[in-house]
C-alpha cells in the first residue's frame, strides 16, 4: 500500500534561511519502520531528521525519534526545535508539551507567537564527567591542531553528559576557532562541535551541546548567577557559513543546577510530499 508522507525542511536556531542547523521533520510518522525512517533520513541527507509519533502513555504528549543518514540518535536538540516549530505553526498557540524519545522525556515550551516564536526545550541537569589526562589532552590538541597556549586556562578539557556526551575544550578566542569574525554582540560564547562518531564531521549549531556547555561553564563559575535562573547566548556555525545562535537558561537551586533549557527560533525552507 502506497502512503504519502509530508516532509518539512527547517533551519533551526536562526530566522535567516540557509543558515543555522538544517533538519528534516516528518509528522504523523506512525506506521513507518526503522528501515523506512533511515531511508528517508539518508535521502534528505541532513545531519538529523525528526520523526513525530503519537504518545504511547499518559506521561507525555508525543514521541520523537531521530535519525542521521547512518543511525538513530537518542535525542537531538536542533531537530526538536525544528519539529516543534512546525507543530506550533499548525496549532498557532503558546503551549507546553512533553516529548518522549529514547533519551527520556523533555518539556517543550512555545514562547511567543508568529514568526518570532521561540522553542524552549527543558532537559535534566547533565552529569559532569572526568577531566582528560595529559596523554588524552595532548591527543585532542593534536587532532584539533591547537597548541597549549591556545587553551583557556580556566576551562579544563572535560567530558560533560552521559550517553549523548561532549568534550568541552575552552580556547583563548575567535582566532583559535578560525571563525569569520561575526558580530558577537549579546553572546557570551562562540563554539564549534565535531561529532564524527555519529557521521557528522562538524555540526553547524548544536542545541544539545550548548546545554552541556551551560552546565560546564556554570560548574566552573564562569556564568553570573542571578536568582533562580542564569542565562547566556551562544553563537556557532560561522565557520560553515551557517551562523546561528542558541539561548541557554539554567534553573538553579542554590548553587546546584536543576535543569537546562535550550532555546531557539527556526525558519521553514520547504515542504514536500513523498510516496512510500
Amino acid at each position: 500500500m502506497v502512503r504519502s508522507i509530508q516532509i518539512h525542511q527547517i533551519d533551526a536556531f536562526t530566522r535567516t534561511p540557509f543558515t543555522g542547523n538544517p533538519a528534516g521533520v516528518v509528522l504523523n510518522a506512525d506506521g513507518l519502520d526503522e528501515v523506512q525512517m533511515l531511508a528517508i533520513a539518508r535521502e534528505l541527507n541532513n545531519a538529523d531528521t525528526a520523526f513525530i509519533f503519537a504518545a504511547d502513555g499518559p506521561d507525555h504528549d508525543l514521541r520523537a525519534r531521530f535519525f542521521t543518514p547512518r543511525t538513530e540518535a537518542g535525542f537531538v536538540g536542533h531537530a526538536t526545535v525544528a519539529a516543534h516549530y512546525v507543530l506550533s505553526r499548525r496549532r498557532g498557540t503558546t503551549e507546553r508539551l512533553r516529548q518522549k524519545s529514547k533519551a527520556g522525556i523533555v518539556d517543550i515550551e512555545i514562547r511567543g507567537l508568529g514568526d518570532d516564536r521561540r522553542i524552549a526545550v527543558r532537559q535534566k541537569s547533565p552529569l559532569m564527567g572526568r577531566v582528560l589526562n595529559d596523554r588524552e589532552r595532548l591527543a585532542v590538541l593534536d587532532a584539533l591542531a591547537l597548541a597549549t597556549d591556545d587553551l583557556d586556562d580556566r576551562c579544563p578539557l572535560q567530558i560533560v553528559g552521559a550517553g549523548s556526551s561532549r568534550l568541552m575544550v575552552g580556547v583563548q578566542g575567535p582566532e583559535q576557532l578560525k571563525q569569520l569574525r561575526p558580530d558577537p554582540e549579546g553572546c557570551l560564547t562562540e563554539s564549534r562541535m565535531f561529532c564524527p562518531a555519529l557521521g557528522i564531521s562538524e555540526d553547524p549549531v548544536s542545541g544539545n551541546a550548548h546545554g552541556l556547555l551551560g552546565a560546564y561553564l556554570a560548574r566552573l563559575g564562569l556564568l553570573v548567577q542571578t536568582g533562580e535562573r542564569t542565562s547566556f547566548c551562544g553563537i556557532q556555525g560561522h565557520y560553515l557559513q551557517r551562523p546561528g545562535r542558541v539561548s541557554v537558561e539554567l534553573e538553579m537551586q542554590g548553587s546546584e543546577i536543576d535543569a537546562v533549557w535550550i532555546i531557539g527560533q527556526a525558519v521553514s525552507i520547504f515542504e514536500t510530499v513523498i510516496s512510500i
